[in-house]
């Protein structure tokens, strides 16, 4: 992974709460997963950095290759991976991921969910 790919990644992880690596923007998605993903991210009533890998090849690979995890979208929150679509799904159905925001610090909306 080159450095600048790298740097992108670290200092959006670093300088934002939550970070959303998708595919397209939560307005335009580019994919069924990414728009599931900052869809329930909207429905929580989150503030999110989202940044679209389709920008930037190197982006796209390079955020595989940091995580670890072969797909995107990829979320993190307060620098820590938290999982790509299936898992941020199940933990929204359960609670879990609110609970694990909340355990963060970051408000999370509770009417209506």
């Amino acid at each position: 992974m080159q450095t600048k790919t790298k740097d992108l990644i670290e200092n959006n992880i670093k300088d934002n709460d939550i970070v959303l690596f998708m595919k397209g923007t939560p307005d335009a998605p580019q994919c069924g997963f990414s728009a599931a993903v900052s869809k329930l991210l909207l429905m929580l009533d989150l503030k999110f950095k989202d940044i679209n890998v389709l920008a930037d090849m190197d982006l796209r690979e390079g955020i595989k290759e940091f995580s670890d995890w072969p797909t995107i979208p990829q979320l993190y929150v307060k620098g820590e991976f938290v999982g790509g679509c299936d898992i941020i799904r199940e933990m929204f159905k359960s609670g879990e991921l609110q609970e694990l925001l909340q355990s963060k610090g970051i408000e999370v909306k509770t009417n209506g969910n």
